[in-house]
Formats: C-alpha cells, sequence, structure tokens
C-alpha cells in the first residue's frame, strides 16, 4: 500500500491508463478477427460485395492500430506488424483467386 498522497494518485493513474490501454488492445484485437472472418468468407465465396466489405474493415482496422500506436498503447513496431499481417491476408486470398 502507497504510503504517500502521490504515491496513492500514482496509483489511481497507472489503473486508469491500464483500463484505458486494454480497451484499445480489445478493440484492435476485435477488429482483426472481424476482418479475417471477412477475408475466409470472401476466400470461400468471392464477390465484389464481399471484398467491399474486407476494404471497409481493414479501414477501420488500421485507423484503430493507428491510433493505438499514436496514444502508445501499441509499439510502433507492433502496429506495423499487425498492419502487415491484415495485408498479407488479403493479399494472399486475391492473388489465390
Amino acid at each position: 500500500m502507497a504510503n504517500s498522497k502521490s504515491a496513492l494518485k500514482r496509483i489511481q493513474i497507472a489503473e486508469r491508463n491500464r483500463l484505458r490501454n486494454k480497451a484499445y488492445k480489445s478493440a484492435v484485437r476485435t477488429l482483426m478477427k472481424k476482418y479475417f472472418g471477412a477475408v475466409e468468407a470472401h476466400a470461400a465465396n468471392p464477390t465484389p460485395e464481399s471484398l467491399e466489405q474486407i476494404q471497409q474493415v481493414m479501414s477501420a482496422t488500421y485507423s484503430k492500430i493507428d491510433k493505438a500506436v499514436k496514444r502508445n498503447v501499441l509499439h510502433a513496431n507492433n502496429g506495423a506488424r499487425k498492419k502487415a499481417r491484415l495485408a498479407k491476408a488479403l493479399q494472399q486470398v486475391t492473388t489465390a483467386s
């Protein structure tokens, strides 16, 4: 337990930031799952509509990753790696079909 007022405040701030960071990371993971699901659906049944949906989800996912990097929730290299995985998944599906 903290002994000083400033230490108590730092604990509260750390907890607040932890929850905020957790929300960002969770949102990124959720969007990535949604994206990979859309890519799988497109691979099973390629249509222009499914490709359009992939582009929309990809845009939202890229945006969320970039915001997390900007706010130092994710390291820049981690964000770049996630975006590369998204692009690679789409590339594999589009070149295969």
